[in-house]
């Protein structure tokens, strides 16, 4: 199980990777995992300003569909279009090409509130 160290994580297993006022955010392997093969990524709220919690998306899997919900709250400026033709990228390369938005923090406090890779492993060993 793929845990980046410098990555920040939540309970909802969305990762983070802080670079100045901006987040990326994408699903962790752990969760691409468990939803099996993506085949479909929809997010319709770039430009859009929304609370951590809320939801920003959805990804489709070949069983289920899941919500992806804000990890902090903030500006969505840009969204992977990579992902509208091949949203597999999620599955190959969740921490790099999988990612799926760029946020610009409205308060980077919230950034407490997330898990560290120790403490994600901890949630996901169960």
């Amino acid at each position: 199980m793929n845990v980046p160290a410098d990555l920040k994580y939540t309970k909802d297993h969305e990762w983070v990777k802080v670079d100045g006022d901006v987040a990326t955010v994408g699903i962790t392997d752990f969760a691409q995992g468990e939803l099996g093969d993506i085949v479909y990524v929809e997010i319709e709220t770039e430009g859009d300003t929304l609370n951590a919690n809320e939801v920003f998306g959805t990804v489709e899997a070949v069983k289920t569909v899941s919500d992806l919900f804000m990890p902090l709250s903030g500006e969505i400026v840009e969204v992977n279009e990579d992902l509208e033709d091949s949203p597999e990228k999620v599955n190959d390369n969740a921490y790099e090409e999988g990612w799926m938005i760029k946020i610009k923090l409205s308060d980077s406090s919230q950034l407490n509130d997330l898990l560290s890779a120790e403490d994600y492993k901890s949630l996901i060993a169960g």
